[in-house]
């Protein structure tokens, strides 16, 4: 496992790979939501690369950018037991030598639900997923399902821009509570995690009620509910939308699937989850 931190090593570390190549790109912090991506990279290709970067233009003001936790000697770690060929982790001035004048206008999902509360967050995320795509050329990237918006728009600006990659999802990996794994994790305390598990069970408790013939209004109203109720949560947003277009799926329309996505505060912390829903008539 070769570690690169300037394009220019990058370049030269690619240079010494044979066959296809995957890449998984991080903020840090890893944990085993992060390694079940890179198992998924390493089943599909011949090499793996695993990019590590914090991205300072998807923060806003006041966000948690400076406080973001690092530790790339831990993170170096796991990656060493999962099979890497190449890792990337470069300081924000090899990425950004100075302030971008071109930027990637992320089109109108951005500015729903997540991107409501952080209106260049998008942007942000944009911007450095088509600069380590340009830089790496893997034939595939893998992005989890857990920033589910996130992932709707980085498959539009490969469709859009004609970047010659596939995008594949991974499922959201869950601890045995059911919370998603997440680095903010680590700002929860211990009674603050107890609360944190309303999010998943209201998600699975709107999934189930699809399952038994629940119409799109009533899931959305009892999640809704369930979230507004739950013991130190604070509902940011909660909505049933079309998980490819992200538009909001009402009662009476054709709908078969769809995905209910929440954000909510524990304490300080602001967690995000989804579920896959299943409507039968």
């Amino acid at each position: 496992m070769k570690l690169t931190q300037t394009k220019e090593e990058l370049r030269k570390a690619l240079g010494e790979l044979e066959g296809s190549v995957a890449l998984v790109m991080t903020m840090g912090a890893l944990h085993e939501g992060h390694l079940s991506l890179v198992r998924a990279a390493r089943a599909s290709a011949q090499n793996v690369v695993v990019s590590i970067f914090v991205n300072p233009l998807q923060f806003g003001p006041g966000e948690d950018y400076e406080a973001y936790p690092r530790d790339l000697e831990a993170d170096m770690a796991l990656l060493g037991t999962v099979g890497v060929e190449v890792v990337f982790a470069p300081a924000a001035e090899e990425l950004y030598p100075r302030e971008p004048l071109v930027r990637i206008n992320p089109g109108p999902v951005a500015a729903l639900y997540e991107g409501k509360t952080r209106p260049t967050h998008f942007a942000g995320v944009l911007q450095v997923v088509n600069k380590v795509l340009n830089l790496v050329h893997p034939d595939v990237a893998f992005f989890g399902q857990k920033d589910a918006q996130q992932l709707a728009l980085i498959r539009t600006l490969v469709a859009d821009l004609d970047i010659p990659v596939e995008i594949r999802s991974v499922p959201i990996k869950r601890e045995e509570s059911g919370l998603a794994l997440s680095s903010r994790n680590a700002y929860l305390n211990d009674e603050e995690r107890i609360e944190a598990l309303a999010i998943s069970q209201a998600l699975i408790v709107g999934r189930d009620a699809a399952a038994r013939g629940g119409a799109p209004d009533s899931v959305r109203a009892l999640v809704r509910r369930h979230l507004e109720q739950a013991p130190g949560v604070t509902l940011d947003y909660l909505s049933l939308v079309d998980p490819e277009t992200f538009g909001e799926i009402e009662s009476g329309t054709a709908a078969t699937r769809g995905l209910l996505v929440t954000a909510a505060w524990v304490g300080s912390t602001r967690l995000i989850d989804n579920m896959e829903v299943l409507f039968h008539e």
